[in-house]
């Protein structure tokens, strides 16, 4: 008689129903439960990719299931993406992360990043299709965070996935990949209804600092894919602190969260200081400076801050929000892109009534990983109004690895 192998794990799993377990906590028995999902590298951050149709249809439900299925407030990412309904739109995609410090789901804002991955999954899950031989395609993504569309566009591989490999590189992420393009479109008033929602296009915000005092310092309030406080570097209070701007510097960063925290009030997101610190994702805040004048590669440089931390890049929508500023007479971006000894030429494009009349040079943004390009369309209308029309920048995604992720409920 031959003896019986013994049982690995794997097997165990499979003798028993995928998607049920009990756990017994503290006396009481807790239900197990699972869903498909993807963990994909999607522009220079990394996040869980998830059907909409495998959740609660009402989206107040899917905190507690988030929530546990990340298992701890790390600062986490989440893509929901679900084939639309709306004409003329692909896919519905809903951005959600977890704040490092607070173990809450927030659904305010988009991610850039993240965002850039949802055409490529739409693909691969077979949300979206392409035609036979068809080796290029765009998918227009609605978020439903701001309710704006983008436009991707993809590259494909000849059985009808997403093409991977490519020779585009992107500073902060290894190697080489396919590009992928993002067009915003009209991305102007992503959560406030209007580009400039405090009325200028530059002004000095006061801000009331414990470590600090009072101070002003130089902003642009834009709203453009997501609201961004972009504050002039050389107005923040840097004399008596020679070692900032220092990451690692908790006083610092205080600083910033309150500058943060103001510019939200102004933005009109909060009634007060002590409201807008209990959501963390916006608006975000950037510091802009001018570039060196021997500086070939960049126009503006940045460094931008994301739930308390100086962030490693750039948010894709600090892209799209700072080529949008750039554009645009006045904001203090503007005024920074045009200094550094260089001569200032326009570089975006424009159309009229529809019609692209001259195409979009790109603009770099310098920023501590390296640099982006982000490029720009202005509209004119029939009364001589201009409008950002479109930002378009690059990323490139990979699919990291694909399974099922549990949660107790």
């Amino acid at each position: 008689m031959t003896k019986a192998s013994p049982l690995s794990i794997t097997d165990h799993l499979h003798l028993a129903p995928p998607s049920l377990y009990q756990i017994k906590e503290c006396g009481h028995f807790l239900t197990r439960k699972t869903f498909p999902a993807v963990w994909m590298r999607s522009g220079t951050s990394k996040g869980l990719f998830i059907h909409q149709k495998d959740l609660p249809a009402s989206s107040h439900l899917w905190d507690t299931i988030l929530l546990s299925a990340m298992g701890s407030a790390q600062g986490n990412a989440l893509a929901v993406v679900a084939k639309s309904k709306r004409p003329n739109v692909d896919v519905d995609y809903t951005f959600i992360q977890v704040a490092p410090d607070q173990a809450k789901v927030d659904m305010t804002g988009n991610c850039g990043n993240i965002a850039s991955g949802v055409g490529p999954f739409a693909l691969d899950e077979g949300i979206v299709r392409a035609t036979p031989g068809q080796s290029e395609m765009d998918i227009r993504v609605f978020n439903t965070n701001t309710g704006q569309t983008l436009v991707e566009t993809i590259q494909v591989a000849p059985d009808g996935s997403f093409r991977e490999d490519g020779d585009y590189h992107i500073p902060g992420v290894e190697g080489t990949s396919s590009p992928i393009r993002m067009a915003f479109l009209k991305p102007g008033g992503s959560m406030t209804g209007e580009m400039f929602p405090s009325g200028a296009r530059q002004e000095r915000l006061t801000v009331q600092c414990s470590a600090m005092g009072t101070f002003t310092v130089r902003v642009s309030l834009v709203d453009a894919a997501n609201p961004f406080v972009l504050v002039d570097a050389s107005s923040m209070p840097f004399e008596d602190h020679a070692s900032w701007p220092d990451p690692s510097d908790p006083e610092f960063l205080s600083v910033i969260e309150e500058i943060r925290r103001a510019g939200a009030v102004r933005f009109g997101l909060a009634a007060d200081t002590k409201a807008a610190g209990l959501v963390r994702g916006t608006p975000k805040i950037a510091l802009v400076s001018s570039t060196a004048s021997d500086d070939a590669d960049a126009d503006i440089q940045v460094l931008a801050f994301s739930l308390g931390k100086v962030h490693a890049s750039l948010q894709l929508t600090g892209a799209v929000c700072l080529g949008a500023a750039m554009a645009i007479h006045g904001t203090v971006a503007w005024e920074l892109a045009g200094k550094g000894g260089r001569v200032r030429q326009p570089k975006c494009g424009m159309s009229v009534e529809g019609y692209q009349m001259a195409s979009p040079l790109p603009v770099g943004i310098r920023h501590p990983a390296g640099v982006i390009h982000a490029e720009t369309v202005l509209a004119m209308d029939r009364g001589g109004e201009v409008d950002v029309d479109q930002v378009a920048v690059f990323r490139t995604a990979r699919r990291l690895f694909e399974g099922n992720v549990f949660y107790r409920a």
